[in-house]
């Protein structure tokens, strides 16, 4: 693998906007975007071993272990269009798999050069997520971003719209005090390695890009 790839790891809690941003930033710098859900999702459909693996887990309730997790990333940054190297997101969640992956990266010979923490207070995220309103033909609107015409009413057949449970207020703070809870060791682990920038993630979405690009091209 080329000695020049670059490694970005991005962090942020849900609704930071980490997933967009992981995409923006990949195509810009010639990257790939390497999602562990979209991992997940692929080695189940295609029911690879790592797939068949995985699912062997999570039919019993348990989470995966590491070492699947891990080999599923390995096996796709080992594909021809990583050579450049590639933007994680989803992957590492704790200190002990950034350390897996830091091996993993030094037999391709490369290392995380990056790790953008998009720091978002959590009453916008709060805001941000649980906001969203769907219609029973499953389209979806925005208190904020995207409300319908007549509050609560789907546009298009005048049905009445529900949230669902996980983005109600409640169930959204708490997916965000769980964020914390787990990755607060994996912030430090980066911190302390002077590779973490934090990025104020109230901005507009391309002014948050922006200033990552701007940490990444420095």
């Amino acid at each position: 693998m080329n000695e020049k790839a670059t490694y970005i790891v991005m962090l942020g809690p849900p609704g930071a906007g980490k997933g967009t941003q992981a995409k923006i930033i990949a195509e810009e710098l010639g990257l790939v975007h390497v999602s562990t859900g979209d991992l997940f999702r692929e080695n189940l459909s295609n029911e690879t071993e790592l797939g068949k693996l995985a699912a062997s887990f999570m039919t019993k309730g348990e989470l995966v272990p590491d070492d699947v997790t891990i080999a599923m990333v390995e096996e796709r940054l080992g594909r021809e269009d990583c050579q450049k190297g590639a933007v994680l997101d989803g992957f590492p969640r704790t200190p002990a798999q950034a350390e897996a992956l830091a091996a993993l990266l030094e037999r391709f010979g490369g290392q995380v050069d990056l790790v953008p923490f998009i720091k978002v207070p959590n009453e916008t995220l709060i805001e941000r997520l649980s906001g969203r309103w769907m219609s029973k033909s499953g389209r979806v609107y925005h208190a904020l971003y995207n409300p319908p015409k007549v509050r609560w009413i789907d546009d298009v057949d005048g049905t009445e719209l529900y949230q669902r449970e996980d983005d109600k207020p409640e169930t959204v703070a708490h997916r965000i005090d769980v964020y914390y809870e787990q990755t607060s060791p994996l912030i430090e682990y980066y911190l302390s390695d002077g590779i973490l920038v934090e990025i104020d993630g109230t901005q507009e979405i391309d002014k948050v890009t922006e200033d990552i690009l701007k940490v990444a091209k420095a």
